[in-house]
């Protein structure tokens, strides 16, 4: 199979190394969109930049330049932009009249634009931007570098087409890596948005010392979010019991290497926001989604009490002592994920 990926961030590249290396030896092509860095990485074979120390392929090529080069000889197309990029990036292939499958990488609800009054998923993006297009999305619980690193992952291909699905395995399943279809799009773009938020109040909640207990509440409630939301924008409940749900969720708000998680730990020592993201070299998906998620939960009658406890925090309106105080002094009421 021939494959390209657009976009050389840490996730852009693990998924390309993770497809050199499988058993049928794609051909993968990488494309840059900095010059000068794509020239680094041909020479060092590595992206020093977003995964220091990790060896590119030599069937790994790395381009710039033209995305029609880049594309035109692929079998599948992967975006590994952010979502803020992604739908610039959509228009652009559709008008180059792409007959090949799309799949894109990021997890996050774009902005409301001026034609549109709500942030959008992903795939109502491709929709309005490349209604042509036949696409997918790749999710679930991974860390680039341990993708990278060659370490065991279980990863989730959603799309409304079987074949999006049975191409995206037969890419990338393999021995360190499994790949299950899903055809709930929804579904699974809602996991990969929410638990990035989720993830932030997780890591202020460890950040405050709260123990254990209150983390272990804070995901369980988290995900009742994540599912309420989900199911009333036409996901399927099981999904978020699966690798995009509580999967994500739990390495996203645990895990060492989660950039959301350390937003929410230093927003709980004090560091303001403008400090905590200049430093971090990537990108926080959960800081940018947070207000879109809460205004289209508004917009659809769905009540998500620690995302707008998030949101508060992030545009300075509460603090992270004050956010606690706020989830902690609800009322009642019965548990369900309905």
């Amino acid at each position: 199979m021939s494959i390209a990926i657009l976009g050389a961030g840490a996730w852009g590249t693990a998924v390309a190394i993770a497809a050199a290396r499988h058993p049928a030896q794609h051909q993968v092509t990488l494309w840059v969109r900095d010059a000068t860095q794509a020239q680094h990485m041909r020479t060092h074979r590595s992206n020093q930049r977003y995964l220091d120390g990790v060896v590119l392929p030599e069937n790994v090529h790395i381009a710039d330049g033209a995305l029609s080069d880049a594309v035109g000889n692929a079998d599948l197309v992967i975006l590994g932009t952010p979502v803020a990029a992604l739908r610039p990036m959509l228009t652009t292939l559709d008008k180059m009249g792409l007959q090949v499958p799309v799949v894109w990488l990021c997890k996050g609800i774009e902005p409301a634009q001026a034609s549109t009054a709500i942030g959008l998923l992903p795939h109502e993006v491709q929709r309005q931007a490349a209604p042509n297009i036949v696409s997918g999305v790749l999710s679930g619980p991974s860390f680039a570098l341990e993708v990278a690193q060659n370490l065991p992952t279980a990863l989730v291909a959603a799309s409304e087409h079987q074949h999006v699905q049975d191409m995206l395995i037969g890419a990338f399943h393999g021995k360190h890596m499994r790949v299950y279809g899903n055809n709930d799009m929804i579904g699974v773009e809602v996991g990969g948005a929410i638990k990035n938020v989720l993830a932030i109040a997780t890591g202020i909640c460890d950040g405050l010392q709260l123990g254990l207990n209150a983390r272990a509440a804070l995901i369980t409630r988290g995900l009742a979010e994540m599912s309420r939301f989900g199911v009333a924008l036409g996901g399927q409940a099981s999904t978020f019991m699966g690798l995009s749900g509580v999967g994500d969720l739990v390495l996203t708000a645990t895990g060492g290497l989660s950039r959301n998680r350390k937003v929410g730990l230093l927003l709980a020592e004090g560091h303001p926001l403008s400090d905590i993201l200049a430093k971090l070299g990537h990108v926080a998906e959960g800081v940018y989604c947070a207000r879109s998620v809460e205004q289209r939960a508004q917009q659809i009658g769905v009540e998500m009490p620690i995302t707008s406890a998030v949101v508060r925090l992030l545009e300075g309106r509460t603090s992270a002592q004050e956010l606690v105080l706020q989830l902690l002094e609800r009322d009642p009421g019965s548990e369900s994920l309905r």
